[in-house]
């Protein structure tokens, strides 16, 4: 293969170009062609694009290990450039273990390197499009507000000082902890003081690290409502906690097994109880925190959802009844979207200092401009303007689906509060069995899950074994697409 004229109008080859030497193999041949564009790089850059063009070349099998290369001299002069730069990229690469040397034996491709060309795969979850998925959990993203999330980070790239770019507090930038405050205290009640609040990546940040806390105190165990949300299992898990599932009455957790169990931590979701939609009684409430009382023990109170109540004024949150034995925390994913990976965590005193430094040691603290920006955002009114928007589309959508039980499934009942992103539906015991029922729509293209699987074991009577009952998700579904899948539902069956 004779090379081109060398870039820039310079001379390029003789003729003798890398893939014609008996020496080289047929790899140079693939690798001059990679090694061109390198050439002909700006100056300045040439250097570094011959490096990574060789690097590439030996990661990728097209310089295969045991490839003589040209002399410096000649590969210079084959692509136009300076031997010195050549050089200087063979030392480089000898030096990183991509090629090797020896004193007056030439250059050759090292056997060092077995990294196949890496293949970047998207493991989020994704329903197909032809499909109606019910299953509960993601919001609407195409309510995020891009328009004034824009003009917030503009804002922000704008005023925020250089020094703010520097590692950030470990529990949060100080103007965002400020802003939560006033905002969880006006909206759900609780007791918020900024020094006692750390910004995390969400509940799942927020439940780890509290699983390592307690793990770090001596606690082996931790209990989980069941029915309950699955994650919790695994991120206990993750820390070296145990979990004990708790059955739940109508009025939430059952206080005597959980004397019973032996815990001294508990996760709670006393808004809007995940999965079955109950929400704690005012008794409960005051239930649970006597048993945190008499075992010296802590609450974590999940609020997942707790603005979005569409009966009535949400319930506030049951950390505001004692602040010292309730952990509170929550997130933006239900509200704006998953993928901000933004949330909080406010902890009782007597567990700050532990919570904060378990946050710095993993992360070092959560981004700074995602802070100031979500500071703005909350300091200037979108955060509310944007939980009306959500309550609205989210109102709408839960009628739309009791509406389509009802005209489809005649006797279906719709179970829990009106509020949050999901409702249980229990379809009369003529549409069952469950595990037919589940096949069979599942088959039609419609992707639902049972409340039973998000037990942990406990089976319930025969009567109930017979019904259908199912965890329907609806916030991120129009209203037309909930009565076409009710629909195709109901004719599967």
């Amino acid at each position: 293969m004779t090379p081109p004229t060398g870039p820039g109008g310079r001379p390029g080859s003789t003729g003798r170009g890398p893939g014609n030497r008996s020496d080289s193999g047929t790899g140079n041949s693939a690798a001059w062609e990679l090694l061109l564009p390198a050439a002909s790089a700006p100056a300045r850059a040439r250097g570094r694009a011959l490096q990574e063009a060789l690097r590439e070349a030996v990661r990728s099998g097209r310089l295969t290990p045991g490839t003589r290369l040209p002399s410096s001299r000649d590969l210079a002069a084959d692509l136009g450039v300076s031997r010195g730069l050549v050089t200087e990229a063979y030392e480089q690469l000898t030096a990183e273990g991509y090629l090797r040397s020896g004193r007056g034996a030439g250059t050759w491709v090292g056997d060092a390197v077995r990294a196949a060309r890496p293949r970047a795969r998207d493991l989020a979850p994704r329903s197909p499009a032809d499909r109606v998925d019910f299953v509960p959990g993601t919001p609407d993203l195409s309510l995020f507000p891009r328009a004034a999330w824009a003009a917030a980070q503009r804002g922000v790239l704008t005023e925020l000082p250089h020094e703010s770019l520097g590692y950030p507090d470990p529990r949060g930038l100080p103007r965002l902890r400020t802003a939560l405050a006033e905002l969880l205290a006006r909206r759900r009640g609780v007791v918020a003081d900024p020094e006692r609040i750390v910004v995390v990546s969400g509940v799942a940040q927020a439940t780890a690290l509290l699983a390592s806390v307690l793990h770090a105190r001596g606690m082996r165990t931790a209990g989980v409502e069941d029915p309950g949300s699955p994650q919790h299992d695994a991120l206990y898990a993750s820390a070296g906690v145990g979990t004990v599932p708790l059955p739940l009455d109508d009025q939430g957790l059952a206080v005597g097994p959980l004397h019973a169990s032996g815990v001294r931590a508990v996760v709670t979701t006393p808004a809007h109880q995940f999965p079955t939609g109950i929400a704690y009684s005012a008794r409960r409430r005051a239930e649970l925190l006597d048993w945190a009382r008499s075992v010296d023990g802590l609450v974590l109170e999940d609020d997942y959802d707790g603005d979005f109540r569409y009966d009535r004024a949400p319930v506030g949150a049951l950390q505001g009844l004692d602040p010292e034995r309730v952990a509170y925390t929550g997130s933006v994913s239900k509200s704006l979207a998953p993928g901000l990976r933004l949330g909080w965590l406010l902890v009782p005193e007597w567990l700050a200092d532990d919570v904060v430094e378990r946050k710095r040691t993993s992360d070092l603290g959560h981004p700074a401009i995602d802070q100031a920006l979500f500071a703005r955002f909350v300091e200037r009114g979108d955060y509310d303007r944007q939980l009306r928007v959500c309550q609205r589309a989210y109102r709408e959508r839960r009628d739309a689906l009791v509406a389509a039980l009802e005209e489809h499934f005649p006797g279906a009942r719709v179970s829990g509060i009106a509020a949050g992103l999901h409702a249980i539906a229990t379809l009369p015991a003529r549409y069952g069995p469950e595990d037919r029922f589940l096949t069979r729509v599942t088959g039609a293209g419609v992707a639902v899950r049972s409340l039973g699987e998000y037990g942990h074991g406990a089976g319930g009577d025969e009567a109930a074994a017979k019904e259908v009952r199912l965890v329907l998700g609806y916030a991120h579904l129009s209203p037309g697409r909930i009565r076409a899948g009710v629909g195709m539902m109901a004719k599967a069956v």
